[in-house]
């Protein structure tokens, strides 16, 4: 268990070189202005197709790779049936490598995928960083690989054509001027994150930047607790959480909604009994975040990805590199959750699914 600070916060993002930027002294009133006009912004109604109308036509089929950080984790597992819509629709072969959650295996699985000699390769949740020798093992044979979330900005990146993902930083934003919406400025604040996920970081980093713009909230704790070891610890940090801070303590914004899943155990609602601090989620929109918004219990909204939709992107960029041309430039934009628009955009099967055509969209690109 470990209660970091803003400033212990500061200096470790300096070991993993990242900065927390600089926040300007704003109105108050005109601050919550701001705030309620971003928050209603990412509300809207995503049902107009912003993504990508010219491409490349699908010509023969391909054999295409997807290597999973954990394909049992409910975003990748989504990630995956997307791509594989996709590819059953383009008429690919699609194979799959699950490493199971261990990041020792994430080398060797993409070492495999490699000895196979694929048209192209996928890699979900596996941080660029890791895998940077397998990468350029794979520039040399000529195989593109396209990831999601393998690095913390959407577009291309270190030895991938592109990087599929929703901004980090405008999903942390949202989801921290929602807590300060909420609050009218007055909420007493416990972030969760992952010092080992670049990712995750990449959000807490901007959730303090911004809670630190409310003139009238208070920062509590940044509660560093990797998701590794999050079911064991997470009884153990709630209750020393409520010792400290007691009823201080009003609102809790993580860098995931597995942070809240565990939150939301029996276990732990007694140990917050009396307490209660409202949740709020940067990511990842889960079928279990959706069941808590919409039964008002703990979480009050999450900026979901829209994994399905992801999956297709992953299949146009790698059919994009596949023929020599330029990645798509495609960035899905931040869209929040809360119970008062739950219903839309596949909220009724709790998920995120934009009802924006893309899957016409990409068929019109593809086909001849």
């Amino acid at each position: 268990m470990k209660i970091t600070t803003f400033s212990r916060l500061a200096a470790m993002l300096a070991v993993l070189g990242l900065s927390i930027p600089a926040f300007a002294e704003d109105d108050a009133t005109l601050f919550m202005s701001r705030a309620n006009a971003r928050i209603a912004k990412a509300m809207r109604f995503q049902n107009r197709w912003d993504g990508p109308t010219t491409g490349v036509k699908i010509s023969q089929k391909r054999n295409v790779i997807l290597i999973g950080s954990d394909l049992h984790d409910p975003s990748q597992s989504s990630i995956a049936s997307g791509v594989k819509e996709a590819a059953q629709t383009a008429g690919w072969n699609l194979m799959t490598i699950d490493c199971w959650g261990s990041t020792s295996r994430h080398a060797e699985a993409f070492s495999r995928a490699l000895a196979l000699n694929p048209d192209g390769i996928v890699v979900a949740g596996i941080d660029t960083a890791a895998i940077g020798k397998e990468l350029a093992a794979a520039a040399k044979k000529k195989i593109p690989v396209v990831g999601w979330h393998a690095s913390p900005k959407p577009g291309p990146a270190a030895g991938l054509f592109a990087n599929v993902n929703t901004d980090p930083k405008e999903a942390a934003q949202i989801a921290a001027l929602l807590g300060v919406v909420e609050s009218k400025g007055k909420s007493g604040i416990v972030i969760f994150t992952d010092s080992s996920n670049v990712y995750a970081m990449a959000k807490s980093n901007e959730i303090v930047s911004i809670i630190k713009q409310c003139q009238t909230c208070s920062l509590l704790a940044v509660e560093d607790l990797p998701l590794a070891d999050a079911p064991k610890k997470m009884p153990d940090v709630l209750a020393a959480l409520v010792k400290r801070f007691g009823k201080k303590w009003t609102q809790t914004i993580a860098s995931s909604d597995q942070y809240l899943d565990l939150m939301a155990t029996p276990a732990a609602s007694a140990t917050l009994a009396g307490n209660s601090p409202q949740a709020i989620s940067a990511g990842d929109g889960s079928e279990l975040s959706y069941r808590r918004i919409r039964d008002k219990n703990l979480q009050i909204g999450t900026v979901p990805e829209p994994f399905q939709m992801q999956g297709w992107q992953l299949l146009d960029e790698l059919n994009r590199a596949i023929a020599g041309e330029k990645p798509s430039g495609y960035e899905n934009q931040s869209y929040l959750v809360t119970a008062s628009n739950i219903s839309y955009h596949g909220g009724a099967k709790n998920n995120f699914d934009p009802d924006n055509g893309y899957r016409a969209e990409y068929k019109k690109i593809w086909m001849k």
